[in-house]
């Protein structure tokens, strides 16, 4: 770091990475102290996350208050220590990275291993075997990935030794991901519990502590199912384990941002509970799980809104496309015969073209009911698939996962509504809503 006379006489008692307060003509600031490549300005990251930038000749007194400690080799999570095992996989995302005291922003941590030092209780109930197929942000991640990630699941839980698997992913996408190893994977044996960040690990208010001692806990339960664990509030005190076809990210930073939609959480979590909230759901067992991971990429998902034109549909047709899932408003409406642009003609043309076409609820909450009007009975009888309660992304993964296994259009679309791993809920009570 460049130091001019006035920056030296601060930073030559504090370096990138320190915990730093200092007192301006304004007030007092405390943060992390970043390396700036502006020698007039004193860059800092504040708790709350941003970064600050402060111009020296304004600082009256800047203070250490905690030096930067790099973890030594010795205070590293040592593995094989107790004989509950389980695997923990890392893929990526907010919970898998760090703050980078140069440039401010955040990075991927540089060995799988770092993840454990962020919840060093989890060796009190578990050793932990880690496997990192790759490091992504979970928006560049699509059904390579969870192709991948099911393949690797499969073999792992078929592993005697191994007790349960978590998988760390990024936020944006992990509902997605959820979805298609809980169709993928079908009947388990053992726990497969998908958990997040929302802030980095290095970070006072980071939610990867909780979350991954729950999840843990979660994989050595007896639920033997796919589901996300993860903070249940704001507060740092207990996590909900969540069913993962009938969970979605429903805030873009909150730490409980994903909610269970049409459902409620399978089990509660702490560091000293477990409450099963659930009394349906699949044990522990013996079987042996076989990874069922095909997927059609010519699916799409599209969200039907007003003005929308039949060339956007049509699109698809021309690409040759196998499914659609159209997010409908309301009980399963698109703009029809009375609209300025009717969209019937061409979904119709579409379902000519042997194109599967499902709709699946806008609202999120709440189901799917064609009979209401005669709108409705019309797309029914040209042959949309109305989907009930089942969420879009689920519905799209669903949806592609079976068309992945070449089936005939009638088979396809029979099995789009038959449950296969909760993603239809036949019993909705207010109690489910928000």
């Amino acid at each position: 770091m460049k130091r001019g006379r006035k920056t030296g006489k601060f930073f030559g008692k504090a370096s990138p990475g320190d915990k730093i307060r200092i007192r301006t003509e304004e007030g007092f600031f405390g943060g992390t102290l970043l390396e700036s490549y502006d020698p007039s300005t004193l860059l800092i990251k504040l708790e709350s996350g941003y970064n600050v930038g402060i111009a020296i000749e304004k600082i009256k007194r800047l203070e250490v208050v905690e030096k930067y400690k790099p973890l030594k080799e010795k205070e590293k999570i040592e593995e094989g220590k107790v004989k509950k095992c389980v695997a923990l996989v890392v893929t990526g995302g907010t919970i898998s990275s760090r703050l980078d005291y140069v440039t401010g922003g955040v990075k991927w941590l540089t060995k799988p291993h770092q993840l454990l030092e962020i919840c060093p209780k989890i060796s009190d109930i578990a050793s932990i075997i880690i496997e990192s197929p790759f490091m992504l942000a979970s928006e560049n991640m699509c059904s390579r990935e969870w192709i991948e990630l099911a393949k690797l699941s499969a073999r792992l839980l078929n592993k005697k030794e191994i007790k349960g698997v978590i998988i760390t992913h990024g936020t944006d996408t992990l509902h997605y991901t959820a979805s298609a190893l809980a169709f993928m994977l079908g009947k388990l044996n053992k726990p497969v519990v998908l958990t997040f960040a929302q802030r980095s690990s290095d970070r006072g208010s980071t939610d990867a502590a909780l979350n991954l001692f729950c999840a843990t806990k979660a994989a050595l339960s007896d639920i033997a199912e796919v589901m996300l664990v993860g903070h249940a509030s704001s507060n740092d005190d207990f996590c909900y384990a969540m069913p993962a076809c009938k969970t979605r990210k429903m805030h873009t930073s909150a730490r409980a941002a994903f909610k269970c939609i049409n459902s409620s959480p399978i089990a509660k979590i702490s560091e000293d509970s477990f409450e099963i909230l659930k009394k349906d759901y699949n044990r522990r067992n013996e079987i042996q799980v076989r990874a069922d991971a095909v997927f059609d990429e010519k699916t799409a998902l599209l969200k039907f809104y007003p003005g929308m034109k039949a060339e956007e549909i049509e699109f698809f047709i021309e690409k040759g496309y196998h499914g659609l899932v159209i997010e409908a408003s309301g009980l399963g409406h698109v703009a029809t015969s009375e609209a300025k642009h009717n969209l019937l003609p061409v979904i119709k043309k579409a379902i000519k073209k042997d194109m599967i076409v499902c709709f699946a609820p806008q609202t999120l909450y709440g189901r799917l009911d064609p009979y209401v009007y005669s709108p409705g009975r019309e797309l029914l009888q040209a042959g949309v698939i109305f989907l009930q309660d089942m969420l879009p992304e689920t519905a799209y993964v669903k949806l592609g996962w079976l068309l992945g296994h070449n089936y005939k259009k009638e088979k396809v679309c029979e099995l789009m509504q038959r449950n296969f791993a909760g993603e239809i809920n036949p019993r909705l009570n207010d109690k489910n809503f928000l």
